[in-house]
This record gives structure tokens, sequence and C-alpha cells, in this order.
């Protein structure tokens, strides 16, 4: 009788996932190709150029400029200098008086042009912004989406917010922040030269030069007035903002900068829009709807709280800290933070995130720095996050990379206590009282948006109008919004005309003799 051969033994171990890398095509070499390819009048060799004049200029002085995604090397602003910019600006004047001439109906048909032809391109402009700035996929495409569909709504809209309006004597003139260069930027630019006006932008100083120059070198290829140079604040802040040539400032910023920008613009009554930073507030009273709570909490990560709107403080009542946090810890521990570019298979999508890394280095460590120095005060750290190894290829920089912070109680000495830290940095405040509720709301003595949860429609009623945000919500998050929705800000977030709908167009138009603009200026404030 033959002997019974002995089984093998079947392993039941499962193998180690295949280390990720940088799905194919998303490289910067290769983006750049593709922008070669797209508008080779607007990019040389390893470069960009200007466009003023209506025309392409290798001018200005390139430095070096490098990805958040991995640290390596990318196309820097062409940096003009005050001179230069000055000429620009005088060249924009001379489109302008053309421009504004322009029938209605052609500058509709030229603006859907370019909506059409940045349509085509929405994914190489969407990839440059994953490059450039750090934006995750699923977020950067929605930047160009917004842009696109927003001002095709303003070419649908536009005959009836003309109406008895006139364009600017003068160009307008946008200096905008790196974080939305389509969706806020490219989108304001469009529906101003849709209501008449030349434009002209300064390029970000931090990311987003590449992204701009191909959006700009489609608007211009269908014939619209677009002037785009690079430079620094102080060498272009003159010729940008206080030349005689310019009908509006356009401002989105930091309240430094934007301080001084208000100032030059009152002394020398200039029609402007300043958006700046505000500590945007979360309040938690007499509320019991976790559940809601935990679930959009995730979603306040996105893009890293590097937005206008972002939620970095929740001020919560002391008798619900505990039951706030068994909603709030489980859910800022699910956000999903890692390389935007990464993957196991090459054929896999992108992935799926809240958010990558900080628009650059110095910011995360400056993040680090202010959370080690508030912890050191006195502050509470309640969560610490890691970045997930599985979730970056072997030896790439995660130099510009920071997990989600919550920390309690961060003291008055600390700029986390009363300035927006523009990353993933989350502060709480505990308060006893209604009184107590409010005065921590508004500790930047304005912001731009605020949620007040609570269980009570009457509390929200009595409360809600209290806060100095220009939009309140009642158990749920407020955005900038889009087409016809309405933005501005309180206190020193904000510094002349508000914008969205129609007001957008009043911003940048001129109207009956004597109006007087809904916004917030030195001598008057109005609500639309």
């Amino acid at each position: 009788m033959a002997p019974t051969a002995t089984p093998t033994p079947v392993s039941t171990a499962t193998a180690p996932p295949a280390p990720l890398t940088v799905k194919p095509g998303t490289g910067w070499d290769d983006v750049w190709r593709r922008c070669l390819a797209a508008a080779p009048e607007a990019f040389q060799d390893d470069r960009v150029r200007n466009l003023w004049a209506g025309r392409w200029h290798a001018d200005g002085r390139p430095g070096p400029a490098v990805s958040p995604v991995d640290g390596s090397a990318i196309a820097a602003p062409p940096l003009l200098d005050a001179t230069t910019a000055a000429h620009a600006v005088h060249a924009a004047l001379d489109r302008h008086r053309t421009w504004r001439e322009t029938p209605l109906r052609e500058r509709k048909a030229r603006v859907r042009a370019t909506c059409d032809a940045l349509a085509e391109h929405r994914e190489l402009l969407a990839l440059l912004l994953v490059r450039e700035i750090g934006k995750p996929w699923r977020l950067a495409l929605a930047d160009v989406d917004r842009a696109i569909d927003g001002v095709r709504w303003y070419a649908a809209e536009i005959d009836r917010m003309l109406a008895g309006r006139a364009p600017l004597s003068g160009p307008v003139s946008n200096i905008a922040s790196w974080n939305y260069p389509m969706s806020v930027l490219v989108h304001a630019m469009l529906v101003q030269a849709l209501a008449g006006n030349a434009v002209i932008a300064k390029t970000p100083t931090d990311g987003g030069v590449a992204c701009l120059t191909l959006a700009c070198a489609l608007a211009e290829r269908e014939g619209l007035p677009i002037t785009l140079v690079s430079g620094s604040g102080r060498e272009l802040s003159a010729p940008l903002v206080a030349s005689p040539e310019i009908g509006c400032v356009s401002f989105v910023g930091g309240r430094d900068t934007g301080a001084g920008i208000a100032t030059a613009v009152a002394d020398l009554g200039k029609r402007h829009v300043l958006e700046q930073e505000g500590l945007n507030t979360w309040g938690i009273w007499n509320f019991g709807d976790w559940a809601s709570l935990a679930a959009v909490i995730p979603k306040l990560f996105d893009y890293g709280k590097q937005r206008c709107t972002a939620y970095p403080r929740f001020v919560v009542q002391r008798s619900l800290f505990a039951d706030f946090l068994d909603a709030y810890l489980p859910a800022v521990r699910s956000v999903r933070v890692g390389h935007p570019l990464a993957v196991q298979d090459p054929a896999d999508p992108l992935p799926e995130l809240d958010f990558g890394p900080l628009i650059n280095a110095a910011k995360a460590g400056e993040l680090r720095d202010q959370v080690a120095e508030a912890v050191d005060r006195g502050a509470v750290p309640l969560h610490e996050g890691t970045l997930p190894d599985a979730a970056f290829p072997p030896g790439v920089s995660r130099d510009a990379y920071l997990a989600p912070v919550t920390l309690l109680n961060p003291p008055p000495s600390s700029p986390l206590h009363h300035a927006e830290p523009f990353g993933p940095v989350d502060t709480i405040v505990l308060v006893d009282t209604e009184a107590e509720l409010l005065a921590a709301m508004n500790a930047s003595n304005g912001a731009l948006v605020a949620t007040l949860s609570t269980d009570d429609p009457a509390t929200y009623a009595r409360l809600a109008p209290q806060v100095r945000a220009f939009k309140v919500g009642h158990g749920r998050p407020r955005s900038r919004g889009d087409r016809d929705e309405l933005f501005g800000g309180f206190g020193h977030a904000w510094r002349g005309a508000f914008v969205g709908g129609e007001l957008l167009v009043r911003a940048v138009t001129d109207g009956p003799r004597g109006e007087r603009a809904p916004g917030n200026f030195p001598d008057y404030h109005l609500m639309p």
C-alpha cells in the first residue's frame, strides 16, 4: 500500500501591498510638455511668459520654484520690475478703451468661446493645480469646473445685470492669493471682461503661475483684453494699485497686505473689492445632533483648510464638551491625507483625499512651530495626526505635509488664538455663557462665514445676528457661493464692495449718479 502524501501547508498570510508610485503622465515634465503643445505662445522652453499689450513677453526674472507635492522643480513666476509693470498697465488702458465699446453680443460670444476652450483643457488645468499648489485631483477638477460653470451662468444673465450700467473708466486690477486660481481669480477676470472691462492680473508668487498662464492664453486667443504679469508685491503694488489708469482694484489675501492696499485705494478714492482673512468659527450651544456634526467634520478639512471659508475654530459649551469630543475625534481621525498623485497600479485612478500638501514646506514648518509654541504655553493637544507611510511613494519629500492637529484653549499670546492658520490646525475654546460664546466667535473682529449649531431655532435667531460674519449657517457650513449667491465680510475681513451675483457686476461697472454700492467702506456699511 502506497504511503499517504503529506499535504502541503497553504499560507494564509496576505502579501504586503505594492509600494505606491507616481501615476504615469502626471510628472512635471509630462505636464509641461502638454502646456508647450497647448499654448506655445505662452510657454517657452522651461519658463512662462508675461502677457501684456496683447503679446506674450519673455521678460522678467524667473527664480527657483518647487512643487509642494514632492519638492521637485517647477516653473517660477517671471518677476517684472515696477517700470515694466507700469508700461503693461498703460497698455491695458488702451485695450480697455476699445473693449468697452465692443457690443455686448460680441463680448458674450468671446467669453463663451473662452469657456469652451477651458473645458477642452479641463484636465490639464486641474493637473497643473495639483502640481503647483498641491490640490487633490477631485478638488482641482471642481476648481476648474466652478470657474467654467460660473462664467457661463453670468454670460446667460449679463443682459439684465448691465441694464443702465457702463464699464469703468479703466481696467480692473486683480491681486489674488494662490489657493483658488480658477474658481476665484479666472472666474472674476472673465466676468469683469464680460462687463466691458480690460483685465489685469498679478500671478500669486506662491503658486499657480502655469495654470493661470494657460487659462489666460486661451482667453487671449478669443480676443479678450487680458494682462497677466508676475512680480513681488513691493515692486508691483504702485503700478497695479495706485496707477491713475486703474478703474478698480480687486484683492484676495491676508489682512496685512490688504490693509496697505485699503489705505492706498481709500486715499485715491478708487473703486475696490478687498477680501481678507478672518477667523471663521463654529459655535456649539444647547445642541445634541452629534451624528450630523460628525458627518461634516472631515469635509471641513478639504484642501487642508487652506480656504478663506475654512472653519479652524470651534467654540463649545463646556457642558457639551465630552459629547463634542465623542463626535469630533473619530471624525478627524478619518481624514484622508497623502500624496495626491500616488497610485499602486498605473491604471488606478488618482487617490480620493481630503488634502495633500500645504502650499509649501515653509508654511508647514511655520504651523508646526506655532503648534509647539502654543502647547508650551498651555494649550492642550487633543489630537496629533500622523502621515501614513502607505499614502506616499518611498523616498518622496514630505516637508510640505502636515497631518491634522487639534488644540484646546490656545493661549492669547499664540497666533492660533486670534488668526486664521490656513492649514489643518483646529482650535477649541470652551465657554459657559452666551456672552462668552459670542465674544469667542467674534475674536478676529470680523469674518466671512460662521456657523452656530443649536437645537433651538429661537436661540439661533437671537444669537446669529450678533455673530460678525457675512454668512452664518444654522448647523451647516457656509461657503463663498456661486452664481447668484452674495459674498462679503464684516469688520477687517472685507473692505469695499460686496460681490456675488449681480453685485459682482455692479462692483466693476458704473451705475446711476450718486449710487452707493453695498459693501464695507470707510464712511459707510451697506448690506444688500
